[in-house]
């Protein structure tokens, strides 16, 4: 059976994309080149940001079509995230609100990618 171990973001600039989610994951990357940038997580997780202009780069399509949900115990988490991200300076696309799901904010990385913080679903 397949496991999804890797999720995979392009980037203009991994150094800056790096220096972002480091502050957001607050760690810092287990590999680091100048194209490309992991950062690992528990259960086999990994994290990697991918330059635009590295070498055999090759993507269809135009524009960040992803959105990165980070799923907290409850909705006082997500308004504490919100108030800290707000605080970092981080870009916020769709301000806190309550979804059907609860409490919910999208937030923007240096690329445009969407970063959704929300409560599990159920």
């Amino acid at each position: 059976m397949l496991k999804p171990n890797l999720i995979l973001l392009y980037v203009q600039n991994p150094a800056e994309s790096s220096a972002f989610y480091s502050r957001l994951f607050g760690r810092q990357p287990s590999a680091s080149f100048p194209t490309y940038v992991a950062f690992d997580f528990d259960g086999g997780l990994s994290f990697g940001l991918w330059s635009m202009s590295a070498e055999n780069f090759q993507a269809s399509g135009e524009g960040n079509r992803t959105e990165l949900a980070f799923m907290v115990e409850d909705d006082a988490a997500v308004e504490r995230l919100y108030d800290a991200w707000c605080r970092e300076g981080v870009t916020i696309e769709q301000e806190l609100m309550t979804a059907v799901f609860g409490r919910t904010f999208v937030a923007l990385d240096p690329d445009g990618h969407r970063l959704r913080v929300c409560t599990p679903d159920g």
